[in-house]
């Protein structure tokens, strides 16, 4: 929908979903800009925050903004969502702190937050896959209860997102092929980044992915992932379309991965510099505040606005992560099972005895 240059100019394949952009107001059109830019700044800072040996690893979602951001903002408050490991933008949006994101890849949460209080966003899933299947189960109980009114703003959608190298996993095809089986209310988000850590999207499919949803039954559009008005628009509408009882979509998000596939990588190992180089120059941070000088939405002053807001949240989230203590002994044994047991309780008591042995020397 938006031309390189932030040129309102939708092709002739975007005309079915030119409604849900028509019915955008200005103040979530800025907002779109706005938490692209809070998301890049927090991925940014948590990266520092790991070379500086305050996380044991971090996945950064640099140049996939505007896929996250405008399906984010596409859900609805009462649907789920199960992220893969990267999908920081679509956490905040949905109302996790950064710092829970931080707990959780600092090692100190077995969690890191419950997902009904925090916009019905599930925990990160680092194994690669699964949790297509945890979101397939889950629509599937939704459409097993019946509960549908026929309402868009009461049913409930499902959205999980997952990469180009998910599509390779067992997980993910079982996945699709039980939600076609139960026609789930759910949508299929795969961000295509071209790389599954060292393999390129090449090499693992022959065909355009997206093409893989036709032969499980599933709707299926591809997205210019850098767009964020096609990512919501499409976004949408999908999941529109799952909650009125038209089945599983499945959406590929062509993007792409600016920086390593987490910090335990070099990417410059297996890709070069002039492929990197063509999709920096198509940032979509950049190409959407183009757009909306273009459209006079906003000026110099919002723009210097939402950089101050980035630093200070960068800041905040420096001091409360240096701030992070060592986690208690108690979520060790804590909740293993749902009621008082004596191995646990045994274990713990073990254990501290062990501790409090080395003294104020610990």
């Amino acid at each position: 929908m938006i031309s390189p240059e932030g040129r309102f100019e939708p092709n002739p394949a975007a005309e079915e979903f030119l409604p849900y952009v028509e019915r955008l107001d200005e103040e979530l059109l800025r907002r779109f800009y706005r938490d692209m830019v809070l998301a890049r700044r927090v991925d940014t800072e948590a990266g520092h925050l790991q070379r500086q040996g305050q996380l044991a690893l971090w996945p950064p979602l640099l140049g996939q903004e505007a896929a996250q951001v405008g399906s984010g903002h596409a859900t609805r408050p009462q649907d789920t969502i199960f992220p893969a490991y990267r999908e920081h933008a679509v956490a905040m949006i949905r109302g996790v702190d950064p710092v829970d994101i931080i707990r959780t890849m600092r090692g100190l949460t077995h969690g890191g937050w419950i997902p009904a209080e925090h916009g019905n966003f599930h925990l990160y899933t680092l194994v690669i896959g699964s949790q297509t299947l945890h979101a397939t189960g889950y629509a599937m109980g939704i459409g097993l209860d019946a509960v549908r009114q026929d309402d868009p703003e009461k049913d409930e959608a499902v959205l999980v997102y997952f990469g180009d190298g998910a599509t390779s996993q067992g997980d993910t095809n079982e996945a699709l092929i039980w939600a076609a089986s139960y026609q789930t209310p759910q949508v299929f988000f795969l961000q295509n980044n071209h790389w599954a850590i060292s393999v390129p999207v090449s090499r693992q499919s022959r065909t355009p992915l997206v093409r893989r949803a036709a032969g499980f039954g599933l709707r299926a559009t591809r997205v210019d992932g850098n767009d964020v008005l096609a990512s919501y628009a499409v976004s949408a509408k999908q999941l529109d379309d799952a909650r009125a009882g038209r089945g599983p979509g499945f959406i590929e998000a062509m993007t792409y991965r600016l920086g390593a596939h987490t910090t335990s990588d070099d990417p410059t190992r297996y890709r070069g510099a002039d492929e990197l180089a063509a999709w920096e120059a198509r940032d979509p941070i950049l190409r959407y505040r183009h757009h909306l000088e273009a459209q006079a939405l906003a000026d110099a002053a919002y723009f210097a606005e939402v950089e101050q807001e980035a630093a200070d949240l960068a800041a905040d989230l420096r001091a409360r992560t240096l701030a992070l203590g060592p986690p208690s002994l108690d979520v060790l044994f804590d909740n293993v099972y749902a009621e008082e047991h004596p191995v646990p309780r045994e274990q713990k008591r073990w254990l501290q005895e062990y501790e409090a042995g080395f003294g104020e020397a610990r």
